[in-house]
């Protein structure tokens, strides 16, 4: 493969500014970090958040670059050079060509939104393997590729990460992938090059502000996924789309593709009647496109119903039956940090969930409240070095909601710990004032919390561990070390059962 077979493939996706030198020489390696250059490759400059890959030029010419697209004007000397008006958009184009456009040959479905992501993906690939489908999954817990797991560095990987393994799903065997595409994704173009089949909206609420500078570039971003659909070479795409979201009917409107909406209120094409909420899952009717068919699940609270309805409008529309969805649901057990309960042997009901966002823990919180028994303990934070302006709004979700609030760190980061939760405070203080009774306590150390909110549980309680989930990590500075709620969790219950 060389520099102009890969251009060529590109041309008319991205915009081309100049060509110079012979680009006829070939391509062993495409890669945007010059650590990674070996004499043959192709080095793409990309501009980043932190580093700008412009200033690695020569670095990549001296390891045995040989070619160069590049944004900026750069000298290669004898190196062929390729300028493009937006290298970012360029790398993952350039990349899904030269992993051989690994997206047209697969099933792709993207599922987008705040909260639900997870999910709803891990339920896509249960109903879709429910009529035989052999499929891949990318998200914030893992990369799977049939019986490999991989650990996700990010929720949706790097442009040439993301399109090589795909690659490598298509050489596994599999046919289809559920991904969760980020809105940092797809306002970095990482999922440039890729073109899906179908593409679900969970929903919108306030997250991730250090990045997007308001809530109107944010939902943009995620806009994306909906508006590239139905512009490439695949046919017979769909969208998914949450009516019951405020924004839903906003990315209904742009789509020109076809689209089922689905929600438990109003008529959507897809809609759940006749909810019902335990702790062992949640009971409903189906009402869809291809006929109506009781949903009974082992998943936990009302914000999962809407995680089933996405997942089955995927399903419907690759053609599973009304009977093959139905019997898929039911061999999801949970989802890893999503709801999952911790038990060793107690007789209270501990729950370690994912919702590190104002709507995801009102959410988290609103299920707990919907099947307890007897009192809420809420244990979390907020992470560091994110959005600083959804701390209070958690802290005021957590107290309205809870009967016991225990705010602790989560992963810190570069920030101090002790000012992190201060900000948290505001919130929790606010709605201390309305609600006077409920226990309050601040807690830093995060094995300390958990375990006082065990010692503290009495039968029937429910205690939840929010913020982390499936994380097997906390990050303090710039160290990462191991630590599992799940794990701390169950220490905690076991040291209690001993000193009794």
């Amino acid at each position: 493969m060389t520099v102009e077979d890969l251009v060529s493939a590109a041309r008319g996706q991205m915009e081309i500014l100049e060509q110079r030198g012979d680009l006829r020489v070939p391509i062993g390696v495409v890669t945007d970090d010059s650590r990674a250059v070996v004499p043959g490759s192709l080095f793409v400059a990309v501009k980043g958040e932190r580093v700008d890959g412009h200033e690695f030029v020569a670095k990549a010419l001296h390891d045995g670059a040989a070619g160069v697209i590049a944004q900026s004007p750069v000298d290669t000397g004898i190196i062929p050079l390729v300028r493009v008006a937006d290298s970012r958009k360029a790398l993952g184009i350039i990349g899904s060509r030269f992993y051989g456009d690994p997206s047209s040959r697969l099933t792709m479905v993207g599922v987008t939104g705040t909260n639900g992501k997870t999910t709803t993906t891990y339920l896509c690939k249960a109903l879709l393997e429910g009529i035989g489908r052999q499929v891949g999954l990318i998200g914030t817990v893992a990369y799977q590729i049939g019986e490999e797991v991989i650990p996700a560095s990010h929720t949706t990987p790097g442009a040439l990460t993301l399109q090589g393994l795909l690659a490598r799903m298509l050489k596994a065997g599999l046919n289809a992938v559920a991904m969760e595409v980020s809105s940092h994704a797809l306002a970095l173009d990482r999922t440039a090059g890729c073109e899906y089949d179908v593409a679900v909206f969970t929903n919108l609420t306030q997250d991730h502000l250090d990045f997007h500078s308001t809530m109107e570039e944010y939902f943009q971003s995620k806009l994306k996924l909906f508006t590239e659909l139905g512009r490439g070479r695949k046919s017979g795409q769909r969208a998914v789309v949450n009516m019951d979201d405020p924004r839903g009917s906003q990315v209904r409107a742009a789509c020109r593709v076809p689209v089922w909406g689905y929600g438990m209120t109003g008529t959507p094409e897809i809609k759940a009647e006749q909810v019902k909420l335990s702790l062992n899952g949640t009971n409903f009717m189906a009402a869809t496109p291809a006929g109506t068919f009781p949903v009974d699940s082992r998943l936990v609270g009302e914000h999962n119903v809407y995680n089933l309805l996405g997942a089955i409008g995927v399903a419907l529309h690759a053609g599973a039956t009304c009977e093959q969805v139905r019997e898929a649901v039911t061999q999801v057990n949970n989802v890893p940090g999503r709801f999952e309960r911790v038990s060793a042997g107690q007789d209270f009901t501990v729950v370690v969930d994912y919702a590190h966002t104002e709507d995801a823990l009102r959410r988290l919180l609103a299920a707990a409240h919907e099947l307890k028994t007897h009192r809420i303990i809420t244990v979390f934070g907020c992470g560091g070095d994110r959005d600083r302006g959804k701390r209070p709004k958690m802290g005021r979700a957590a107290v309205e909601y809870s009967d016991v609030v225990i705010l602790t760190s989560d992963n810190p980061r570069t920030e101090d710990p002790l000012a992190i939760l201060r900000e948290v405070e505001v919130g929790v203080h606010e709605a201390l004032q309305r609600r006077k009774d409920v226990e309050y306590h601040l807690i830093a150390d995060r094995r300390d919390a958990i375990a006082t909110a065990v010692r503290m549980a009495r039968s029937g309680d429910m205690m939840l561990i929010a913020g982390k989930g499936h994380e097997d990590y906390q990050i303090i500075g710039t160290t990462k070390i191991h630590f599992d709620d799940r794990e701390v969790a169950r220490e905690a219950i076991r040291h209690l059962r001993d000193c009794a």
